[in-house]
């Protein structure tokens, strides 16, 4: 009994931890003591449940934590570039473990007979199952696509009649959860969970295919609500009230920064969901061709040197270039001038919500230089120069004319609004929503073509060798 209370205490402990390290993390400057608050809150879940006296197979959980340790560390030590598929990677283990915590429940309660599957347990590892599950498949498949793996197409795919088709797999698998709650300890009940559990996997699978890689960031965040779902259901069936609060305060905050993210881009969760952002448009046929002016790194230093306010508009180039330390010597160089830098974050940009600010703060760009999309767009008009690096969709003008291209109606960056344009690009393709970028080939625009990490050292060296301050 003492030692009831005393778990209990610690999950209440633990509980404000989590909730405490949620809210540090909304700064940078507490970040790290989030992080930690988080570290320390799970231990203490772990510490506290291990030591219940009911608990008696103590090196199957030796084994699981050396388990977790093996494979945590490696990804713990990806670089920065691949932290939005690890993170969706992270989304597949907590489903992964919601839906076979969910399995093991229900086969072992059904083994048991009547009374050990009530009706409200049923409807808790039913959601919990669907939930783990689907989101096991989904991340699985949001990292195949953010990593670009050759078999996953990177594009939406899509069929006629898709939604349709889900819809009627999705009835199904609302008919035979009924039945599995209603009777739990029917002969078929297995073969009905197993079903279940089969649809749930082919439904993660069947939600990410259409989606393509400008959504990825939204997908992300609500990948993020199912895993704390189902952390809830699992919660409530294994009537654990950490499980149930840390849940929730991990799905609602995934819910809520999803939607976030959904207005930033003027789109519905529906949209992302059963829409096909990023779909290849087709070429018209007898157009006029569109050229593109080149500018040599010598003129771009030139005229970086004479102005008074440079933007610089970071995307997912930037990562993969792994050029944000050499932005940062770039940016050095600009502010010994007197220029005033400010740096544009799209709240889609990259992969992964907040990604260019992860990279820009490994960098040590100061935060209070971040300026998000509603409040540059004001400035931008006054910018002398307007540096794009590696950023495709989230500056096309196209999505304030044109109607029928695929991200009309997304807000953007105003890069086009500004004096002069730089845009640093390692080829002429389209970004990942398959389309011309209109910025490329307006007359204030000058494209500086190669790696983003070495356009930018060569920046960095014509201004360093530059004799006059601005």
């Amino acid at each position: 009994m003492a030692m009831t209370g005393v778990t209990q205490f610690a999950y209440l402990v633990a509980s404000v931890l989590f909730i405490f390290a949620l809210h540090w993390m909304n700064a940078p400057a507490t970040a790290r003591r989030g992080v930690r608050a988080g570290v320390a809150a799970t231990a203490i879940a772990v510490v506290f449940t291990w030591a219940q006296p009911f608990i008696i197979h103590h090196w199957w959980i030796v084994g699981a934590i050396a388990a977790g340790f093996i494979v945590g560390v490696p990804l713990s030590m990806v670089p920065l570039t691949a932290v939005p598929q690890r993170t969706a990677l992270s989304h597949a283990f907590g489903g992964a473990a919601a839906g076979l915590v969910g399995t093991a429940e229900f086969y072992l309660g059904w083994q048991e007979g009547p009374g050990h599957l009530t009706t409200f347990k049923m409807v808790a590892l039913v959601l919990e199952c669907i939930l783990g599950y689907l989101t096991l498949t989904g991340s699985l498949m949001a990292a195949g696509k953010l990593q670009e793996i050759s078999w996953i197409p990177q594009r939406p795919v899509t069929y006629p009649g898709q939604n349709i088709v889900n819809l009627i797999l999705l009835a199904v698998a609302i008919g035979l959860a009924v039945a599995v709650i209603i009777n739990p300890t029917a002969p078929a009940a297995p073969l009905w969970f197993a079903i279940i559990i089969g649809l749930a996997l082919l439904f993660g699978f069947l939600l990410i295919i259409p989606i393509g890689g400008a959504d990825m960031p939204t997908v992300i965040a609500i990948l993020n609500a199912y895993a704390g779902l189902s952390a809830v259901a699992m919660g409530f069936a294994l009537d654990n009230r950490l499980l149930i609060t840390a849940g929730a305060l991990d799905g609602s905050s995934g819910l809520i920064l999803a939607i976030i993210m959904c207005k930033a881009m003027n789109r519905s969760f529906i949209n992302v969901l059963f829409g096909a952002f990023g779909q290849v448009q087709k070429v018209i046929v007898g157009g006029e061709a569109k050229v593109y002016k080149s500018e040599t790194v010598e003129g771009a230093a030139q005229v970086l040197e004479q102005a008074n306010l440079v933007v610089i508009i970071p995307g997912y180039g930037m990562a993969v270039a792994q050029a944000q330390h050499k932005i940062r010597e770039l940016y050095d160089q600009l502010k010994k001038r007197g220029i005033t830098v400010k740096f544009a974050i799209h709240p889609v940009a990259g992969r992964m919500p907040g990604h260019m600010n992860v990279l820009l703060a490994e960098a040590d760009i100061p935060y209070t230089d971040l300026v998000e999309m509603e409040e540059i767009n004001t400035d931008m008009p006054q910018a002398d120069v307007a540096l794009v690096v590696g950023a495709n969709d989230v500056v096309n003008p196209a999505a304030r004319t044109d109607k029928t291209s695929p991200i009309y109606g997304m807000p953007i960056i105003d890069a086009d609004k500004a004096r002069m344009v730089f845009a640093i690009k390692r080829s002429k393709n389209p970004g990942f929503a398959g389309i011309d970028n209109e910025l490329y080939f307006a007359d204030r625009t000058w494209m500086l073509f190669g790696d983003a990490k070495a356009v930018i050292g060569e920046l960095v060296k014509q201004l360093a060798s530059g004799s006059g301050m601005h």
